[in-house]
């Protein structure tokens, strides 16, 4: 059986939050070596910020689930 890919993005979500190193986490989500996105999570605000690689387009979110999901989408295209 293939291994989650939601779980995996969860799972690296959940290190941004859990992170103590600064306030601002960044992670890039790439598939097949092309970057699909850029998330940040800022521990002051607990908000999840997208930004897709290809139309620059900016999304925020305050709950892990939404954002998952908007990555697990893009990750799919």
């Amino acid at each position: 059986m293939k291994n989650s890919q939601l779980a995996a993005i969860i799972k690296r979500l959940t290190a941004m939050i859990e992170s103590t190193d600064s306030d601002v986490q960044v992670r890039r989500f790439e598939r097949e070596g092309q970057e699909r996105c850029i998330v940040t999570y800022d521990s002051n605000t607990e908000m999840f910020e997208l930004t897709e690689s290809d139309s620059q387009q900016v999304y925020q979110f305050d709950d892990i689930d939404l954002v998952t999901l908007e990555i697990f989408e893009l990750l799919q295209d």
